[in-house]
């Protein structure tokens, strides 16, 4: 039981794992002894993130843009050319749009539906053969979609391709662990409310004001965040497949109609 979160050992990769919440999963997991590798789309964010990081434990940058087929292949080349073994696959980097329903732009909504929903079943897919070397029955490899309260309750904000991407998200996870299970792959998925990032810039810079929205009475903070990942990510949750987990203080529970 003293080893029920441990990572000791695991090799993780985070997509968007240099700010926001997939940089809190990144420092979580290197505190439980996990190898981290930390990729986004700006190259020298990254590389600055990875290297603040790596006063905790082993944290290497791979920058890269996973919006497309091929760039989340050629992540996934780069990964398994140093780690022939994957055990943990983070699927984090999201984006956002908003705009009104009769202005919504055709390339608001490819941008967020590409990367929010298409690319973590590309990329888990060009990462199959590594997660399934890692996986065993005892102790499978672990597949986290960081999805949204979004996709669970309505938002009045008019940002309509995110709200769907991450509804579809939700669903897309419980149809690949149903598949990957089969292989020793457990996939499950993380719906945050507000935590602090550059995504959620209100929560970031008016999180009082948005903390009395909330149930909880907080906004998250990485500990709340990198808790949920380490849970699914370790031994602790190896017998969880295809759920989500919420972690919003509450929020969703009476988020429908609510005013912005």
């Amino acid at each position: 039981m003293d080893k029920l979160f441990s990572l000791e050992g695991r090799v993780a990769l985070v997509t968007g794992g240099s700010r926001g919440i997939g940089r809190m999963i990144a420092e979580g997991f290197l505190r439980h002894g996990a190898k981290v590798y930390i990729s986004s789309r700006k190259a020298e964010a990254c590389d600055r993130a990875a290297a603040e990081l790596s006063a905790l434990g082993p944290c290497t940058s791979l920058p890269a843009d996973v919006s497309t087929v091929a760039g989340a292949e050629g992540l996934a080349a780069t990964i398994t050319a140093r780690e022939p073994k994957l055990d943990i696959l983070v699927n984090n980097a999201g984006a956002a749009w908003g705009a009104p329903f009769d202005e919504f732009p055709e390339h608001g909504w490819d941008k967020v539906v590409d990367l929010n929903l298409k690319s973590p079943f590309f990329l888990t897919r060009a990462l199959h053969g590594a997660l399934k070397a890692a996986g065993t029955a005892q102790r499978p490899a672990k597949v986290i979609q960081v999805a949204s309260i979004d996709g669970i309750a309505v938002n009045p904000l008019e940002t309509y391709s995110y709200a769907a991407s991450k509804a579809g998200l939700i669903h897309l996870t419980r149809r690949m662990s149903l598949r990957l299970i089969q292989d020793h792959i457990a996939v499950s998925a993380i719906a945050p409310g507000a935590f602090a990032s550059d995504m959620n810039r209100t929560a970031r810079d008016h999180g009082d004001e948005v903390a009395r929205r909330i149930p909880a009475q907080r906004i998250g903070t990485l500990e709340d965040m990198a808790g949920a990942a380490i849970f699914l990510a370790s031994r602790a949750g190896d017998y969880v497949v295809g759920a989500t987990i919420v972690v919003d203080g509450g929020v969703s529970l009476g988020m429908a109609g609510r005013p912005s």
